[in-house]
């Protein structure tokens, strides 16, 4: 193993599986990529076939392997999308679509069996997202399913399987489907009690960072990658981002500026509150404690593909409508004179958890345009953030003075000036874009013996860009604007979104 001088990272997300070669330096050498579908059977279902999860990963792995000799290759590290899970027969055959995390069917049953006690043994707040009230809709609905299957896999231990033939997850992969004890990282007896499921049906459960197999010769046939290759347990793609961006310490904070915004310091106590969700460290016996607002980015893709709009294909610059609009946001005042949007198309997840919340623009005059909105949307996502910030702040009891920034909305300066400006703390880019995939090459590298552990690894292998540094004269306006107004729009209009939805939902036909 001492010639081999590459990992390859593997994050098998929502919608399509990344394979990273790196060296032990951290820097790309290597990449490979496959898609696939998710399916919206039902309004607020959200599935996917589990074996798309593993045919991209093969594909993923076999074009990064194609552009690197093979022996260079000493392990590959895991990370994947949380949450979603599958029920299988012995041989891993999928016996119905898999239930992913963006999934909002179990209302009822979080309103039923969401309660402090379930929060304080898996440190998740009642939420559309765990797994354990999607496990209890299936029992209330489809109870042979979960009668049937000879194993509950989530995302991480499928692809184990798939790799290895062995059945297995990390804890800080299988603890956010809900069904962990935090306390002591094994699943909780009391809530597979209450779910009707035995210890039989579910994975092998170990720390993070282990060796979990080794390739098989089957899975080493279909990927052009030695048998015998050590694979590496990791963490949910949350937790492992964070590692990619040497979050291992306190003080700092991931910040990842995506699809939804999620944002997750270190811990080595474990505290549980509503400000944040707490979940298992990538290294063993620490926590990551993490904020969530579901509508990040897509916020400002949903703007842009509906109302805001500009052609900029036909300026010929070379420009998307987002970096158009982004130039004529730059050029307004902070607090996009009198504009104000609360963010929350997709519900809202920390502080408040409610799924009733909706997005709000408030201030709205005539003298307003794109650009305002525009940038009324980028003030809102950091007023969000700063809320969730200092309340993950208080519940660890001690403060957070940096963000380290990945994602898409990491490669905009004004998004991340914005950040900087409204939180008052410095927003460090990530070197790699593709930081949680370098994550789970720094398992594969620790786990291997490149690095004497994780937190000697994500030194090495991580590295920093550009640094924004909050303006004093625009915090101390965002400031005001924070307290006197930001702060209190979800408050005053809480009671107001479920008597909206009630008032709407049996909306007479619109015949012309």
């Amino acid at each position: 193993m001492t010639s081999a001088d590459c990992v390859i990272g593997i994050d098998c997300s929502t919608t399509a599986t990344k394979a990273v070669v790196w060296d032990l330096q951290g820097r790309e050498i290597a990449e490979g990529r496959a898609k696939f579908a998710l399916s919206m059977p039902h309004s607020g279902w959200h599935e996917q076939d589990a074996e798309d999860w593993w045919r991209s990963t093969r594909q993923a792995l076999e074009e990064a392997a194609s552009k690197v000799d093979p022996r260079r290759i000493r392990a590959i590290g895991i990370t994947h999308q949380r949450e979603s899970f599958v029920c299988t027969d012995e041989e891993g055959k999928p016996l119905r679509p898999a239930i992913l995390w963006l999934d909002e069917r179990a209302g009822k049953e979080i309103e039923r069996y969401g309660s402090e006690e379930v929060h304080r043994i898996t440190g998740k707040p009642p939420d559309v997202t765990p797994a354990f009230y999607k496990l209890l809709w299936l029992r209330n609905n489809e109870p042979e399913i979960l009668d049937r299957a000879a194993r509950v896999l989530d995302a991480h231990s499928f692809l184990v399987g798939k790799l290895t033939g062995r059945w297995c997850t990390s804890w800080s992969s299988a603890d956010t489907l809900g069904i962990v004890d935090m306390e002591s990282f094994d699943w909780a007896d009391s809530l597979l009690q209450e779910i009707g499921l035995s210890r039989e049906q579910l994975p092998e459960i170990v720390p993070p960072g282990e060796v979990m197999g080794e390739l098989s010769a089957e899975a080493a046939n279909e990927t052009e990658l030695p048998e015998g290759l050590p694979v590496v347990g990791g963490a949910g793609d949350g937790q492992t981002a964070g590692l990619g961006a040497d979050v291992t310490r306190p003080g700092k904070a991931y910040l990842n500026l995506g699809t939804a915004i999620v944002s997750g310091t270190y811990s080595d106590r474990y505290v549980w509150g509503r400000e944040f969700r707490t979940l298992g460290g990538p290294i063993a016996g620490t926590y990551t404690l993490e904020t969530l607002l579901r509508s990040g980015t897509y916020t400002i893709s949903w703007f842009v593909e509906n109302y805001g709009g500009v052609d900029a294909a036909s300026l010929r610059l070379g420009l998307s409508d987002e970096e158009v609009l982004e130039v004529a946001a730059a050029k307004l005042p902070p607090g996009a004179e009198g504009l104000m949007v609360l963010p929350y198309l997709g519900a809202c997840s920390t502080p408040y958890w409610d799924p009733r919340a909706s997005g709000v623009v408030f201030g709205l005059r005539g003298r307003h345009t794109k650009a305002h909105v525009y940038r009324a949307i980028l003030e809102g996502l950091a007023f969000e953030q700063r809320l969730c910030t200092d309340g993950m702040e208080k519940g660890l009891g001690q403060p957070i003075e940096k963000y380290a920034a990945m994602g898409g909305g990491s490669r905009s300066p004004l998004f991340c000036q914005i950040e900087a400006d409204i939180t008052g703390r410095n927003v460090t880019v990530c070197r790699e874009v593709e930081t949680t995939c370098l994550g789970a090459g720094i398992f594969a590298a620790a786990a291997t013996g490149a690095y004497r552990d994780l937190r000697e690894a994500a030194g090495a292998m991580s590295a920093e860009g550009r640094t924004y540094e909050p303006d004093d004269r625009r915090h101390a306006f965002y400031d005001r604007l924070y307290e006197d107004v930001y702060r209190r729009l979800y408050p005053q209009l809480c009671p107001l979104f479920p008597a909206l939805g009630d008032a709407t939902e049996k909306a007479p036909e619109v015949r012309i």
